[in-house]
């Protein structure tokens, strides 16, 4: 390739060549200057590192030329094994004695034609392109590997495709090789074959081929008629995969690639739509790259003239409500309506940025509601989530709607347990209660020593927390110890409110036998077993990107289940940050997911113990006077570098540590004999002795009130 056009934190050659992983980028050199740095491959999900020494190539007047070279044999005990390695430049920042980490973009080349196989083991490890333009590795099973490149929709009712696809070995093969379109579809479990002619790829054998690979024979191309493969419904979807044949030792051999995704990088290409005639009348058809995998998909339907203009116009309205003009005039809107006199007894509520109908925001909208019919509620709800506000007789205002601009913005009160969205100006007639969500355990905004979170660093997040901070007119407290680092960690300055937690009202006012059982009953759950609540945190430093946070379920639920299934179920309720839900399936009638449950007071409620971690989740918990487990199988690092305590867990947890399934299962047996010890009844007495059902009462007298 050639030696201009490089940009700052770009790769400009990724290659493969014998056991080499060759790579030549471009950096500022500025940032580099008089510092340690090196190229490392980080494991996604964990602090696995394969680094190496960078070698500068050339400086130019802003920019410098390095290069880098690991080997994957001598770091074979890592790399050959499954998973996902992302590419980072670490710089030494003298500063706070750590790396930055700055992640290295991809040319938009053909990346999945470097690889290396681990023939031994069975596994292959190549570069790809992720679906934010940076350069990642995986190593997974010996595969083929296959793309499409082009996809076309002609005016008929032909699909032209064309790619390239292999199947990895020390050498590629020059012998004929067949090459198969597979399509399946939604519908059906019938499989499609359409022939596919070679293409000689001289483009890609000079870019990655050589003395290693022969990449002239891997391309393909074909035409699929779409008439050939419709049924008679309303719509149906098509999925494509790549199959090889060839011989191997005397023997025919099949094999059939992962479905097959669409990398092209032009815009242009990613969502294609026509009108198609056929036999079962007239249909639309809509090819594009998914959105999460990238994969090709075709969709055709029935083709509807209203819909389809409503479609574009809404299309149309989308674009422009996204563009940067719309949102600079949304910002400046929200910031002139807010000068004009609030709204007398209004209030907006929100709850974990509008997910869900849930926390103290909710306790002081119900007390408000029974108590006070005088004020005006309203919730602000992300759209994605609204099944969770349906048919409970709120008022609904979407989030960052129209409507929500001229609600938010001249409401007398908001009341929100999150942070709010650092663009949205307070008007200086608006009394914002932060009730928060939850008694500290773990290090919080100005304390934190360490960011691990995707997206921002130490200084950012503090400082972007603080400016939020700054807006808040009155916190609610549920003790004089989260007061104490309230003020401090969010340099909160204005009214406290130490009245115990609204959301913990319930737990006092609800705990009666009639009503567990009521619960229980509508949760479909088990009358005759004990119930085990497992509700974990999320790790700062897991995530899949920026907001989305995921989890790994380290308790052994085949083992609990076999010796706890007896007398007991478990409920899962995961963190609202973390991304994914669990697939239960193998687990029907042991373990229930409600993760996605919004009241956890109705869990706590119908739970006899409860496993946690590091969760807050154990300070609401402890006003039930019910036993606690603590699964704290990553302690040492959770403790000493993600967050760090605010006082000895080990020595003051109300109740055992334990770090295996083992310890888990020998705890909850000797939580049937034992009762709760002198160290809870310390920890209740520090932390719940405000909980009387009254809360939610206070803070309203306080706030609206006065």
């Amino acid at each position: 390739m050639s030696e201009s056009g490089f940009v700052h934190k770009q790769a400009n050659k990724v290659v493969i060549d014998n056991d080499k992983l060759y790579i030549k980028f471009c950096f500022n050199h500025e940032l580099l200057e008089e510092k340690q740095f090196r190229l490392g491959l980080i494991k996604r999900g964990s602090e696995v590192l394969t680094a190496s020494a960078v070698h500068t190539v050339e400086i130019n007047e802003e920019t410098g030329i390095y290069e880098s070279t690991i080997s994957l044999t001598e770091n074979k005990q890592v790399i050959s094994e499954e998973g996902t390695w992302d590419l980072y430049l670490l710089v030494e920042d003298e500063e706070t004695l750590s790396e930055k980490k700055y992640r290295i973009k991809s040319n938009k080349a053909a990346l999945e034609l470097n690889y290396f196989l681990y023939d031994d083991i069975g596994t292959m490890f190549y570069a790809y392109t992720t679906n934010k333009g940076n350069v990642s590795f995986k190593t997974v099973v010996k595969r083929i590997i296959a793309n499409i490149e082009e996809a076309h929709l002609t005016s008929g009712s032909l699909v032209h495709i064309s790619g390239y696809g292999f199947m990895p070995a020390q050498n590629i093969r020059t012998e004929p090789i067949e090459k198969r379109l597979i399509i399946t579809n939604n519908v059906n479990e019938e499989l499609y074959t359409v022939p596919l002619a070679n293409k000689h790829r001289n483009d890609l054998q000079e870019m990655y081929g050589g003395s290693t690979h022969n990449y002239e024979t891997i391309g393909f191309e074909g035409e699929i008629d779409l008439n050939q493969y419709l049924t008679n419904v309303e719509a149906i979807y098509y999925r494509f995969y790549l199959e090889l044949t060839f011989e191997e030792n005397g023997e025919k051999v099949k094999v059939l690639s992962p479905r097959l995704k669409f990398v092209t990088f032009n815009p242009k290409y990613k969502r294609q739509r026509t009108k198609l005639a056929s036999i079962y009348g007239k249909k639309r058809v809509l090819l594009k790259s998914t959105a999460k995998k990238n994969f090709l998909s075709v969709k055709v339907a029935d083709y509807n003239a209203k819909q389809e203009f409503k479609a574009k116009v809404k299309g149309n309205l989308v674009r422009i409500k996204r563009s940067s003009k719309a949102k600079k005039l949304f910002k400046l809107a929200f910031a002139l309506l807010g000068m004009l006199p609030a709204q007398k007894k209004t209030v907006i509520f929100e709850s974990f940025l509008g997910k869900q109908y849930s926390d103290s925001p909710r306790a002081i909208y119900e007390y408000l509601k029974q108590n006070h019919p005088e004020f005006k509620l309203y919730w602000s709800v992300d759209k994605r989530f609204i099944q969770n506000f349906e048919d409970r007789g709120l008022n609904i205002v979407p989030r960052f709607s129209v409507k929500w601009l001229f609600r938010m913005s001249r409401s007398q009160y908001w009341v929100s347990n999150s942070r709010l969205p650092l663009w949205i100006p307070k008007p200086k007639n608006t009394t914002y209660l932060q009730t928060w969500h939850g008694t500290p355990l773990k290090r919080l905004a100005a304390d934190m020593e360490e960011v691990h979170m995707p997206g921002t660093n130490k200084e950012k997040y503090k400082r972007n927390f603080l400016k939020e901070s700054s807006n808040w007119d009155y916190l609610v407290s549920p003790n004089a110890y989260s007061s104490e680092i309230f003020a401090r960690a969010f340099e909160f300055d204005r009214k406290m409110i130490e009245s115990g937690y609204p959301r913990n009202d319930a737990l006092i006012n609800d705990n009666r036998e009639e009503n567990i059982l009521a619960l229980k009953e509508r949760f479909a759950l088990p009358l005759d077993k004990k119930i085990v609540l497992y509700a974990p945190t999320w790790r700062d430093d897991q995530f899949y990107g920026k907001g989305k946070y995921k989890f790994d379920l380290e308790l052994d639920l085949d083992q609990l289940r076999e010796e706890l299934g007896d007398d007991y179920i478990v409920v899962l309720r995961m963190h609202y940050l973390v991304a994914e839900n669990f697939d239960l399936t193998p687990y029907v009638g042991f373990a229930y997911d409600f993760s996605n449950y919004e009241d956890i007071r109705e869990l706590y409620l119908i739970s006899d113990l409860l496993i946690t971690d590091y969760s807050s989740v154990f300070f609401d918990y402890g006003n039930l006077k019910r036993p606690m487990i603590f699964y704290v199988y990553d302690i040492e690092t959770y403790r000493d570098k993600l967050r760090g305590f605010y006082f000895d867990f080990e020595k003051k947890a109300p109740g055992p540590l334990a770090k295996t399934t083992d310890e888990v299962i020998h705890y909850i047996k000797l939580a049937e004999k034992e009762p709760l010890n002198e160290k809870f009844e310390e920890f209740y007495n520090t932390f719940c002795y405000l909980e009387d059902g009254d809360a939610s009462k206070r803070v309203v007298e306080e706030v609206f009130l006065k």
